[in-house]
């Protein structure tokens, strides 16, 4: 049964978080999310990933803790972020909310980004919090809560969206097509505190760019 809400501390970069973690049930860390978890003082319930840059003081608390190792060889497959997903689908997740995972390198960065629009969650509440971005992939819609002036992109991904209605922003588009190559969906701007978007076919990453 899919019905909770999991945290999945990701590696890279870690800002200050700008906004209150929500009631969870389940903390996953992708290797060194490990150490952003500890240094946040969240308790970690599961470990996942080939285990290559946690450091050795967190990994070895976690093991004297009892926590959950899913280990993976280093040739494989998938991102560690990927297979913390993966472990947080497993585990019932229905919402599950990625910090850190920024900075290092940009493949990574965008495949993180890409990762939010895979089928294998299409049915599963996925945001990512990266730096001062709040990330999420809209299927169908999606209300944004922020400040007046805040930025807002939205980008069509692996094809056009279709049928994209936007309010509370500054270009309001009506029943438009974003296409998979534009830049249209660039920089739009909050005129309050929410912005609603819909999409009837395709799928949107929209990056909110959340303010001081």
């Amino acid at each position: 049964m899919h019905d909770k809400t999991v945290i999945v501390f990701a590696g890279g970069e870690m800002a200050p978080l700008k906004r209150p973690l929500p009631e969870f049930d389940l903390v996953i860390a992708a290797d060194s999310g490990l150490d952003h978890a500890t240094a946040a003082g969240v308790a970690v319930d599961l470990l996942v990933g080939d285990l290559d840059s946690v450091s050795d003081d967190a990994l070895t608390a976690a093991r004297e803790a009892g926590v959950g190792i899913e280990e993976h060889p280093p040739d494989k497959d998938a991102t560690d972020l990927e297979l913390a997903l993966a472990a947080a689908v497993r585990h019932g997740a229905a919402h599950i909310v990625v910090l850190g995972g920024g900075g290092g390198r940009i493949d990574h960065l965008l495949a993180n980004a890409m990762l939010l629009a895979s089928p294998a969650w299409s049915e599963i509440d996925v945001e990512w919090h990266v730096d001062s971005a709040h990330i999420l992939a809209i299927r169908s819609e999606a209300t944004l809560t922020g400040r007046a002036g805040d930025l807002l992109t939205l980008l069509a991904i692996g094809e056009p969206a279709d049928g994209v209605t936007t309010e509370g922003l500054a270009y309001e588009l009506t029943d438009e097509v974003l296409l998979a190559s534009s830049t249209r969906g660039v920089s739009n701007t909050f005129t309050g505190t929410a912005a609603r978007v819909r999409v009837r076919t395709g799928i949107l990453l929209a990056i909110h760019v959340l303010g001081d």
